[in-house]
Parts: structure tokens; sequence; C-alpha cells
């Protein structure tokens, strides 16, 4: 039989999930908020650029990880050779150790992982479709997905949540359907908190040397947490130029989150003038930014209460699920969700 299937997100986790499912015997329809897939590895263009603003890279977790990426061609695909150093509260910068692994990306930037993915599949994807609630009919025991215009989707056998943990608890909690697990399900995936990033974009027009890719404040004590050189990524920088992605603090993010750009980018240029000598950083000729009010999950949502609606077709995936707010955790937990409906 047949199965049709909604995946709320294409993101990384709804992406691989749809992935999953390429050879079952489903109708996949996903449901994305926005223009883009990919979720927060994103990717932008502009002034002859090529930068990802969010998640900077898929690692090389293990081996699955390796086979995955490279078995989804080769063409575009950008090794990122370069080590991330470290630094500490006083800006002392460091080499750094045996935990940075292999990294990717693509010519055409990391939203590639999500494209290539969905390439695979014969999914129907809905773009600027934003969810708003979903409901279950107990009797037929169907799901339908409401969007914010108020139109219905579905019916569907199954449906797999994807968003950030706090917008998920939101679908749910708009949700009509009253089995004794949902209350368990609301108060666990509420629970997960976020860390909020403003990733700030500066461009130069003039390249530096360095023996680095970026820089990470592991101790988390300094208002920058990260800092990366687009240039180390093959086809995103023009040569001579330099495009540097910052990523500040949860504490700055919060704290000047809703400042104009201008004043933001700035203070976060004085700050990377400050972090790598260079006086010359305090003026760059170009900024961008990207808030990411969900950007790190700090928590996990205890998975014994997630699996809970599974039995009725309800499936969680996200980065919140296994508490690691790496590109490769999201996919693998839309992976293996794809898989559990699969079997169902």
């Amino acid at each position: 039989m047949t199965r049709d299937v909604c995946i709320v997100g294409a993101g990384a986790a709804g992406s691989g999930a749809a992935y999953a499912l390429r050879e079952a015997n489903a109708n996949v329809t996903i449901l994305e908020k926005s223009r883009g897939v990919c979720g927060r590895a994103a990717t932008r263009r502009r002034h002859g650029c090529r930068y990802d603003h969010g998640a900077n890279y898929v690692k090389d977790y293990d081996r699955r990880t390796e086979r995955l990426v490279r078995g989804l061609g080769a063409d575009g695909l950008v090794d990122v050779d370069e080590p991330v150093w470290t630094f500490d509260a006083d800006g002392v910068i460091s080499p750094g150790d045996d935990r940075d692994q292999h990294k990717w990306t693509w010519t055409e930037g990391i939203t590639q992982l999500a494209k290539r993915l969905l390439a695979e599949t014969e999914a129907t994807l809905e773009r600027e479709t934003r969810v708003a609630a979903i409901d279950h009919n107990p009797d037929s025991g169907y799901w339908s997905v409401v969007d914010e215009a108020g139109t219905r989707h579905g019916p569907f056998d199954s449906v797999l949540l994807t968003p950030p943990a706090p917008q998920t608890a939101a679908i749910l909690t708009e949700m009509g359907w009253g089995d004794q697990c949902m209350v368990a399900l609301r108060e666990a995936i509420g629970s997960v908190e976020y860390r909020t990033i403003r990733t700030v974009v500066l461009h130069y027009p003039f390249e530096r040397e360095e023996p680095w890719y970026a820089l990470v404040n592991p101790g988390k004590s300094h208002p920058v947490g990260w800092v990366a050189r687009e240039e180390c990524k093959d086809g995103h920088v023009p040569d001579g130029e330099s495009l540097l992605v910052v990523q500040p603090s949860p504490e700055w993010s919060e704290a000047h989150y809703d400042a104009p750009l201008d004043d933001a980018a700035e203070e976060v240029a004085g700050m990377v003038a400050d972090l790598l000598d260079d006086e010359r950083l305090r003026d760059p000729d170009w900024v961008d930014d990207q808030g990411w009010r969900y950007a790190l999950p700090d928590g996990v949502a205890d998975r014994e209460i997630l699996r809970r609606g599974e039995s009725h077709g309800l499936y969680f995936a996200g980065d919140w699920t296994v508490g690691e707010g790496r590109v490769h955790a999201a996919l693998w937990s839309g992976v293996e969700a794809g898989e559990r409906i699969a079997e169902q």
C-alpha cells in the first residue's frame, strides 16, 4: 500500500528524511516556510561572493557522512583543508586539536546538501508554506496539516515535524488531538532552549594570509564566538578579496539582535580587528547579516517521549532531538526518522 507522508521543513533533517524514503512505497510532500532549502545551513550571494552564513560546513563526523556526501556527487564538492584554531577569553589564538574533523561544502554553497538529497527523490516540495497546525482524526487514523493561509493539506498517513523545538511546540499547541501522549510531547519539546546567534558578514578588498580557516572560542568567554574565512572555500570569494563570517557569542547576539546593521557591523568589525591584530579590519567595504533566533539547541528532548507519537504516525527530527547543533546531527536524525516511517 502506498503511504502518504508529510514532512514539515526542508532543512537538513527534512531533506534527509525524504532521501531515506526515496525507495519506499510512499508519496512524500514537503512543506517549507521559506523560498530556499537546507534551513540554517544557508548560502547567500552578493557582489560576486558566495557565503555560508549559518552552518559553515558539513563535518565528517563518521564514515557514513563521508559516504553520503561523496555519494551525492563529487562535482562542485569543496574540501575545506585549512584547520580550525581556537582562542581564549583574552583573544590568545592557539592551534586547534584533533577534534577538527574533515569539513565539506560546495562551490555553490552548503545549501547543495539539501538540493542534492532532494534531487534523488520524487518528493513534492511546496515552498513559502508556513505550517500553523496539524490535526489527527483518530477514527480514520489520518493526519492533516494547516498552513497560515488556512489551506488544509492531506490526508497523510504520517507527519514528520522538523522545525526548531519552539516552533514545533507551537504547532502542537494549535493541535486538537487529545491523546494522552500529546501533553508529554508538548512539555518535552517545549523544554528545549536555544542559543541565539546574529551572523555578521564583513567583506574586504584585500586578502589576508592565515594558517587557519576559522577560529572558535570553545570556552564561550569572548564576545566573538566564531570567525571563518570564506575565501578558503573554492568558488566562494574572488582572488584578492577576503570575506569573514563572524558569529558573535549568544550573549552579544541577544543584546544586539535588533540593532541596525551598520551599528552592529561596526562593533563586530572592531572586535575582529582586535582579535586578529589588524586595524584594516575595522573598515569593511560592505557588510551583511542574518539573525538566527533558534541557532543552536541548548538541550535535547526526551527521546522516549518523542517516540510515543510514532504509533499514531507522528514523528520528529532535527538537531534538537539529538542535542547537537550540527548539520550532520540534523541530517541523520532525519534519515533515521525516514527509515522508521518506511518500516511502519
